[in-house]
């Protein structure tokens, strides 16, 4: 087996253990040599930078050849590179490559995942690695996944269809697959999930035998809670047959068939009035090219005078979009700026009555997604194999850490179709005991 070498002088010469001769390498040999240091070099210059962020860290770096970088004397998170090819694609690819090399078993993360990544966020890292054609692949992916009416489907398909064990093992009861509102610090996840159609049904002032419409409705959750608590009839659309066939069935059980039911259906084709529409977690799916289109859809959608509350993942400002994440878990997504949303809102008419952003609420609610993977982690390891089990977990400890450290936000945008000089002055209504 050949020997990997830690310094260019180690190139010099290597041990011909057939032979017992010392021979001179060849220049492959050299050049192989001479690669791996300027590998550990990038990468321990990228340590040095996640240092210099965050002095107090204690973290470190291990090396396939047993070489290592380290800060303070208890690593809270060692990265743990396993192979060569492990440190060129992070080198290559920033964190696509990174991702990759996690799932196939590359790279290993002992400890916090969450600490690394905040030293990542700290630096900047994609933008720190990545050329301008990987900053470009994210709008590459977008354009090949676009999400018109008959690639949707399968976008949605691609990461709800798993199987409704799958989403039983990480979520709560409710099946909600979206971010929670704890109101209290003690809040279960239930509890929390709960919370947030509360806040969400007290700012659309829902009241008895309003039509509510769903857009993107999961499993339903929105629509049983805004049914059982405040007396609506409702709607739900969605491309996710698991999600489709679990909400009716739930429906049913609960004897709420003849208020509320869920379509299979894309929103695009929906031409009724309704009093009030919500749409949870769906506009990040729709599509930077289709954000003009969705805002119009829904102010045609909604009665004039009616409510509509938005909830959204999104950003402050652009940057480059993550294309691990868009390739292996959301195809078609897109992450779009609050400038962007609200500038099309403004443009359909809508009076933008209040704008909250929940960052803080969706880092925990994917912290306790994570703490309930790891719990079922065998359960599911039998569902799907050690490859899923590595993306899921990488996807929801990376996706906590981006709200808790990085650029991601989570809006909730309340608007009303045209102005109303009734609706209350104050948020009182909404946190009122």
């Amino acid at each position: 087996m050949r020997r990997t070498y830690r310094t260019l002088n180690d190139c010099e010469m290597r041990h011909n253990a057939e032979v017992g001769l010392f021979t001179r390498p060849s220049i492959l040999d050299c050049h192989r040599g001479l690669k791996c240091v300027i590998m550990k070099k990038v990468i321990k210059n990228i340590a040095q930078m996640m240092h210099h962020s965050d002095p107090r860290e204690c973290f470190a770096i291990e090396f396939w050849d047993g070489d290592s970088i380290s800060f303070g004397s208890f690593p809270q998170v060692i990265l743990r590179l396993k192979t060569k090819s492990c440190a060129k694609k992070i080198i290559r690819k920033g964190f696509l490559g990174f991702g990759e090399a996690y799932m196939e078993g590359d790279l290993e993360i002992e400890k916090d995942f969450l600490k690394l990544f905040r030293l990542g966020f700290a630096i900047n890292f994609d933008e720190y690695c990545l050329s301008f054609w990987q900053k470009v692949q994210p709008f590459i992916l977008s354009l090949l996944n676009s999400s018109t009416l008959r690639r949707a489907p399968k976008n949605i398909s691609f990461h709800y269809d798993r199987g409704d064990e799958l989403y039983e093992l990480y979520l709560d009861k409710t099946m909600t697959y979206s971010c929670a509102y704890f109101s209290k610090p003690g809040d279960s996840l239930e509890q929390a999930q709960l919370n947030k159609y509360e806040h969400i049904s007290r700012k659309l002032l829902l009241e008895p035998n309003e039509l509510l419409l769903d857009i993107g409705c999961g499993w339903g959750g929105m629509l049983i809670y805004a049914a059982q608590k405040y007396g609506i009839t409702g709607v739900g659309v969605t491309l996710s047959k698991n999600q489709f066939e679990y909400a009716n069935r739930k429906i049913e059980e609960l004897g709420l068939q003849n208020q509320i039911k869920i379509l299979y259906q894309d929103y695009r084709q929906l031409n009724d009035k309704f009093d009030k529409i919500v749409s949870i977690g769906m506009m990040e799916h729709v599509g930077k090219k289709f954000i003009p289109t969705f805002i119009q859809k829904v102010s045609d959608l909604l009665k004039t005078g009616g409510l509509a509350l938005l909830h959204t993942i999104g950003k402050d400002t652009p940057s480059a979009g993550d294309p691990w994440t868009f390739h292996y878990i959301f195809p078609g997504a897109y992450i779009p700026t609050l400038h962007e949303i609200v500038q099309e809102m403004g443009k359909t008419g809508f009076s933008i009555l209040d704008v909250e952003n929940l960052r803080l609420h969706y880092a925990k609610t994917l912290e306790k997604w994570a703490e309930n993977f790891e719990e079922n982690i065998e359960k599911i390891r039998k569902l799907f194999d050690e490859t899923f089990v590595r993306q899921w977990r990488l996807f929801l400890n990376s996706t906590a850490a981006g709200f808790k450290y990085g650029n991601s936000r989570l809006f909730q945008i309340l608007v009303s179709k045209g102005l109303d000089n009734t609706l209350p002055v104050t948020r009182a209504h909404v946190y009122q005991e």
